[in-house]
């Protein structure tokens, strides 16, 4: 592969980090939101539905991330090995071990959040 092709995969690496982020944050916006309104006073069943969607959304968006964090260090480990010579790559393979943030941190903080809204959910 080309530098310049290396570099295409790289962002599409980042972009997928990035568009596997929101579907979870976005049911914890609105889990967090819907519990302001009653979802705490809900029924068993709808209670463990919405924990159910949670923890589903949360382990597919961590998969995601992780595959496409992992992805970006396997791409940065090849543009290292071609001695590139573009600013660009310098900067991706200098910013590559930053993506271990999203493979590992990213997920721990999704369990101690979901974790926080199971107590709220189901111990309240």
């Amino acid at each position: 592969m080309s530098e310049r092709e290396l570099i295409d995969l790289w962002t599409k690496a980042r972009w997928h980090v990035i568009v596997s982020q929101l579907a979870p944050t976005l049911l914890l916006g609105f889990t967090v939101g819907l519990g302001i309104v009653g979802l705490g006073e809900a029924t068993l069943a709808v209670r463990i539905a919405a924990a159910g969607i949670l923890l589903a959304s949360g382990i597919l968006g961590a998969l995601a991330q992780f595959s496409a964090a992992s992805e970006g260090i396997a791409i940065a480990r090849d543009l290292t090995s071609m001695a590139p010579t573009s600013a660009v790559s310098q900067h991706i393979i200098r910013i590559a071990p930053l993506l271990n943030v999203v493979k590992f941190v990213t997920p721990a903080v999704f369990v101690v959040v979901f974790v926080a809204l199971l107590v709220e959910l189901f111990l309240r």
